[in-house]
């Protein structure tokens, strides 16, 4: 039936679209005994999927990765379609309307989408005022970054600024500095300024009397030298994990034509193209720090087995994005029913 459906949806716009369905998945879930249906289709309960990590209690490990809801105005929705956590945002201090349209393309040849978004949102008041409105039991994440316009010396400030202000409203902070469509971001990747962020967020977190777990979301895109700074600085800022990985900038092996890539132009990349690539920044990081660092998978999961791979490679947890748009909500039952099999 979804393939149906997407068949029909991917003849239009895709950000069109993505609001498209958010609107239609509101209004279905609005019709009486349709939240019951869904978390019946949806939805697998067992206590055997349980995970018990960063001091949280989360229901099955599939989550949804940051970028779907950006102002957090579909998590109430989106909980229906059985995931065990939603990550809201990137959200930035001050609204920003993103780079300029068409920013958002599949590649329907490599399952696979582009973007160079921008950090599109409305900006952290908006996600408060959203998140104030929760009526389900989900877990949520915050992925927080800088606006655009703020330079890279005091990019410190946005990330404090959404530390503070979402702190009452969600159960995680992931810091994003690897988005590749905020010119200079991952600059803040580097040793040093990475430390220095990180250090700063972590003493405002000690300040708190019930303190939340901070993720770093890193890039695939990373030399074994620059992974290797990230374990030194998980270790040295008791950062409570990592989500490996974000989207690449990375174009090989690509089927679809030279010509419609370069046409596209600069963007992120995600799918089933950057599924290997992540799962080997994920064993990396397991190995390198012995099994310490607590890894959220995520990049080019379309399948249960792409799930178990991340699982095996180090994962506690993974994340959903593009395998839930060309897949469908049926993807995380399967995931699901899957891990109990296995595990």
């Amino acid at each position: 039936m979804y393939k149906i459906i997407r068949f029909f949806l991917f003849l239009f716009d895709p950000e069109k679209v993505h609001y498209f369905t958010s609107g239609l998945i509101h209004f279905l879930l609005s019709i009486p005994g349709m939240k019951f249906l869904w978390n019946k289709l949806y939805r697998v309960n067992d206590p055997k999927l349980q995970r018990d990590i960063f001091g949280l209690k989360f229901p099955n490990p599939v989550g949804l990765a940051a970028g779907f809801d950006k102002n957090a105005n579909m998590y109430n929705d989106l909980a229906y379609c059985g995931f065990g956590f939603i990550e809201v945002g990137t959200v930035t201090p001050k609204a920003q309307p993103g780079n300029s349209k068409p920013r958002l393309f599949r590649l329907k040849e490599d399952r696979a989408i582009i973007n160079r978004m921008g950090f599109n949102n409305d900006g952290v008041d908006a996600a408060i005022k959203n998140l104030k409105r929760k009526n389900v039991n989900i877990i949520i994440g915050g992925n927080i970054g800088k606006n655009k316009m703020t330079s890279n010396d005091q990019a410190t400030e946005d990330y404090k600024i959404c530390f503070e202000s979402l702190f009452p409203y969600v159960d995680y902070f992931v810091v994003n500095v690897s988005s590749p469509n905020t010119p200079n971001l991952r600059e803040l990747q580097e040793k040093e300024p990475l430390k220095q962020l990180l250090k700063t967020l972590q003493e405002l977190n000690d300040l708190k009397e019930n303190r939340k777990p901070i993720l770093l979301k890193i890039a695939p895109d990373l030399t074994d030298e620059q992974l290797n700074d990230i374990v030194d600085i998980v270790d040295e800022v008791n950062l409570d994990g990592v989500i490996a990985t974000n989207t690449t900038i990375n174009r090989d092996g690509l089927k679809s034509s030279i010509e419609n890539i370069e046409k596209i132009g600069a963007g992120g990349l995600s799918g089933r193209p950057v599924r290997s690539r992540s799962t080997e920044v994920i064993k990396y990081l397991y190995d390198r720090s012995n099994g310490t660092i607590k890894i959220i998978g995520v990049g080019g999961i379309h399948s249960p087995e792409d799930a178990i791979e991340k699982l095996n490679a180090g994962a506690c947890l993974v994340q959903l994005y593009t395998g839930f748009i060309y897949e469908g909500p049926s993807l995380i039952k399967r995931i699901n029913k899957a891990i109990l099999e296995k595990y």
